[in-house]
């Protein structure tokens, strides 16, 4: 029997998914936008059955932070937590950009 978890996407994680669609469909389409934002919303859905599939962020590796995962739809980057049987998404990232410098921003934003 697989073991199932439930999936919370906090607040901060579906702006990042919201902003990514709108920048795809103002720089590109509507139909790129759309297929991000469904191959991103799969992939988090993909976690309910397999979150220990996710790595962790080499940048928090390398200041003692440990308790996050990430996976990726290229080049986005999925921050998420596991506690006990629940998953967190943290935020969705471009991987394009510095780690450091989008953890920054959102401090500063919150």
């Amino acid at each position: 029997m697989v073991k199932s978890f439930e999936v919370f996407v906090i607040e901060d994680a579906q702006r990042d998914l919201f902003d990514i669609y709108s920048y795809i469909a103002r720089h590109d389409s509507p139909q790129n936008a759309d297929y991000v934002f469904n191959a991103i919303q799969d992939t988090i859905l993909g976690l309910s059955t397999l979150p220990s599939r996710g790595h962790s962020p080499p940048e928090l590796e390398r200041v003692g932070i440990f308790e996050y995962l990430e996976i990726h739809f290229k080049p986005y980057r999925v921050i998420y937590q596991i506690r006990d049987n629940e998953i967190f998404v943290h935020c969705i990232l471009d991987g394009r950009r510095s780690l450091q410098e989008l953890l920054q921003e959102r401090l500063i934003r919150s």
